[in-house]
């Protein structure tokens, strides 16, 4: 079995280091999968991509697709001439995606188009707000691949609804959980600990990167001001997305405990997450990582595609709500804040699962499921 990897995006990166980990493992004991590593470009900054590479002991693409930034449309499209060409040069049984970045749908598109199966893993998170380019590229994925790998039961009951065959669902965790488990030995104080002289549980780290969010200068002026005035003398430790730099370039906004630094490298990052008092944020990712790991979470949205963080997890939804946020931080300053739960299969052996099915699958789909909430032979 030929599988073409696709990866674009920061999260993309920890989705796919422990599925590669697991077939190189598989094809070491005989199994016939073999891989081929396509990076799309999406994400051009060396810290949102390259590095990810080396801290998380992954072998660097067969070829770089490097098409950088753009608009939706212009970067899609530019992914989907490039990665048409290396399909057709490069053939394959299934193509693999992560995730709902650009590179998730444009790569899916252009597989279909060359009848080539396509897997998606992460597959059936829904927010169900099309607002969110991310939801668009969700749905359009979902609705072409042929084989789901799912972090959640719930993410199951949601491809089912939209007409999706429980044999070509399989519920198997959460790689990007499967990453963490991994690194955790490994996460690594960064120079801006030092800098800022942070101490465990004295500081924040917060990130914010969504067009509805940053977009509007205004009010993103008025939510960091909020935040740098709630917190007293707790530091917010703030590594910005390029996107959102070219916004705060032009707001300059004047804080206090919000410090603003360059984006942190996976390992770094991640230190930083596990030794925080909270997290403020937008991503969907770290909504995970932060349930995972006991961290209280503000989301600055309305919806999320992850309910489970917020049903049994730490997260917590505000909108871009002052009222709200307000109320949130007054609340996790009195000590008041849920204790949430780990999900299951949540447990750091997400792409073994997925590489059992795998070896095991026939490429007709024919026989091809499992039980939809079957637990794993492993």
């Amino acid at each position: 079995m030929k599988i073409t990897i696709v990866a674009g995006a920061r999260p993309n990166f920890m989705k796919i280091a422990p599925l590669i980990h697991a077939i190189n493992r598989a094809k070491d004991r005989g199994s016939p999968i073999s891989y081929r590593l396509v990076h799309t470009g999406q994400h051009y900054d060396k810290n949102l991509s390259e590095t990810f590479f080396k801290d998380l002991n992954i072998p660097s693409p067969d070829l770089n697709l490097g098409v950088g930034s753009g608009s939706q449309a212009v970067q899609t499209a530019n992914i989907m001439i490039k990665f048409e060409e290396e399909l057709l040069s490069h053939p394959c049984d299934y193509v693999l995606v992560v995730g709902d970045v650009n590179s998730t749908l444009a790569c899916t598109i252009v597989a279909k188009k060359l009848c080539t199966k396509v897997i998606h893993v992460e597959a059936g998170l829904r927010s169900y707000d099309l607002a969110m380019p991310e939801e668009i590229n969700r749905m359009v994925t979902d609705a072409l691949a042929d084989i789901y790998f799912t972090t959640t039961p719930e993410a199951g009951y949601n491809l089912i609804n939209s007409g999706v065959n429980s044999k070509q669902i399989f519920f198997v965790g959460n790689t990007m959980i499967d990453s963490l488990i991994a690194n955790q030995s490994k996460f690594t104080r960064p120079a801006v600990a030092d800098q800022f002289n942070l101490s465990s549980k004295g500081f924040l780290v917060m990130t914010l990167h969504r067009p509805s969010n940053v977009d509007e200068m205004d009010k993103l002026a008025r939510i960091i001001d909020l935040i740098d005035r709630k917190f007293g003398d707790k530091k917010i430790i703030f590594p910005v997305h390029p996107r959102t730099r070219q916004v705060l370039e032009k707001l300059k906004p004047e804080t206090y405990n919000i410090h603003l630094t360059e984006p942190l490298r996976y390992p770094e990052f991640m230190y930083l997450v596990k030794e925080s008092f909270a997290v403020i944020t937008d991503s969907g990712g770290i909504q995970e990582e932060t349930t995972f790991l006991g961290i209280p979470c503000l989301t600055l949205r309305g919806n999320t595609e992850r309910p489970e963080t917020v049903d049994i997890g730490t997260n917590i939804l505000l909108s871009f709500d002052e009222k709200l946020i307000s109320e949130a931080i007054d609340q996790l300053l009195a000590g008041d804040w849920k204790s949430g739960k780990v999900p299951l299969f949540w447990d750091g052996k997400a792409s073994e699962r997925i590489v059992e099915v795998l070896e095991r699958i026939d490429l007709t789909l024919q026989g091809a499921g499992r039980p939809l909430l079957q637990k794993s032979d492993s």
